[in-house]
């Protein structure tokens, strides 16, 4: 913020968390900014096109009517609270959410800079699921200019500066999915076609797969594996069962929360109990995802574990582990695609399991594909990380930067958007 100047004057807000205020500015209540009123549930009024319905993470369907015609700041009841959402057209919003009626005197966009600045930690009710409330909003303290122009200067320097830093965002978040894809497109060359682009090819006799090297096996994963479904104990939820510190359990978010070839952990644990009821499957073991909307999903286990039956397990693996991890992690939207057309929960049974075509190349040609992908991925791993640290370090750019502004920490008024010169110069030049 060192480029930007401090005001001149300062005094006390006698708000701890504000501090010191320009001294031209005052300390108010959100009540006498805006009138806070709740959402209300939606389904009744849902449809497929319409006015947009928002949560807390923004619209997710329609709606036939609005419940308010006019720009707010929307925010959080039960669940994420501490995500103002700003919205500039009709909407209707939930019954988890509040919506603001903003006083006609304060720049709507400006009270949505103020209310990300709310202490929402301080002040979320202390329950497991974080909720706010009313009494509490409506008696935060802001310090805000008198002066309704220099509070629209704050606005327009904030809209102009978090802009470029999204669109900085932006290009990081689309270099981490171009990344993720060329990843994706290395492993799968890799399991299909092998590392010698001279070596000759034959059909593979399964479509998807094309043509393969030569000298590879086409095989299925019943063949070369048992493949077994894990199981939970019953009744579910029995503390005699759940909860213990006995044996690791493994879900489907076990599997699917990240991207490492290795389950280290468990978030939970049976009881001894409820482990023996069900298969324990050994370290070293390859685990798939079958249910949900994030089947398909490979893990291969460090521990002994039980799992539930929303994932298989590859019992007597006749290759390589970590080769079919790989060759498994391609194969996961294809595998979604698959069990798209039936109807309920999706669902890879054990037949469809078992039916799955696999390469296999000779074994010295399965460990030199494999450290070939370990060091690509780890390539493509730092240059993500490098990409996520550059995405959460300008995020926190601009929380700072509208923090700063909006208690009055640097002085904008005087700043003018760079950008109108230059539309200027070129209308000049037209």
């Amino acid at each position: 913020m060192a480029k930007y100047q401090k005001y001149a004057e300062y005094k006390d807000s006698g708000v701890e968390w504000l501090g010191e205020v320009p001294s031209n500015w005052k300390v108010t209540r959100l009540k006498f900014l805006a009138k806070i009123k709740n959402g209300q549930d939606y389904k009744h009024v849902e449809a497929e096109n319409g006015f947009p319905v928002m949560g807390s993470g923004g619209q997710f369907t329609f709606s036939t009517e609005f419940m308010f015609d006019q720009p707010s700041v929307l925010l959080g009841r039960k669940g994420t609270i501490d995500k103002p959402l700003f919205i500039d057209e009709p909407f209707w919003t939930v019954d988890t959410m509040y919506y603001t009626d903003v006083q006609k005197d304060i720049d709507v966009k400006y009270f949505y800079y103020l209310a990300k600045t709310i202490l929402f930690d301080r002040y979320s009710t202390n329950t497991a699921l974080p909720s706010m409330t009313q009494e509490n909003l409506n008696n935060f303290e802001f310090s805000i200019p008198c002066d309704f122009d220099e509070r629209l200067a704050i606005r327009k320097f904030l809209d102009h500066e978090t802009a470029k830093i999204d669109t900085l965002i932006a290009k990081q978040e689309k270099l981490i999915e171009l990344l993720k894809e060329k990843r994706q497109a290395v492993i799968s060359h890799a399991v299909t076609k092998g590392l010698n682009p001279s070596v000759p090819m034959k059909d593979s006799g399964v479509e998807w797969l094309g043509e393969v090297p030569e000298h590879w096996i086409v095989s299925k994963f019943g063949y070369i594996s048992q493949v077994v479904r894990g199981g939970s104990p019953r009744p579910a939820g029995d503390p005699a069962l759940f909860n213990g510190d006995y044996s690791p359990w493994v879900t489907v978010a076990e599997i699917t929360k990240d991207d490492e070839l290795y389950l280290t952990s468990t978030e939970t644990f049976l009881t001894k109990k409820g482990s023996e009821q069900c298969r324990v499957f050994q370290s070293g073991t390859l685990l798939l995802s079958n249910s949900g909307a994030t089947l398909g999903v490979p893990k291969i286990l460090s521990i002994n574990a039980n799992a539930n039956d929303g994932v298989v397990g590859f019992e007597d693996l006749k290759i390589d582990t970590e080769y079919a991890y790989f060759y498994l992690s391609v194969l996961t939207n294809d595998l979604r695609e698959r069990v798209k057309q039936g109807s309920g929960q999706p669902n890879l049974n054990t037949d469809i399991v078992k039916a799955i075509s696999i390469t296999i190349p000779p074994e010295n040609e399965i460990r030199e594909i494999v450290a070939d992908i370990k060091k690509k991925i780890d390539h493509f791993s730092k240059l993500m990380a490098s990409a996520e640290n550059a995405i959460q370090l300008m995020q926190e750019r601009r929380t700072a930067l509208i923090s700063a502004a909006v208690t009055g920490k640097i002085d904008v008024r005087h700043w003018q958007n760079p950008n109108k010169n230059n539309e200027a110069n070129m209308e000049l030049s037209a």
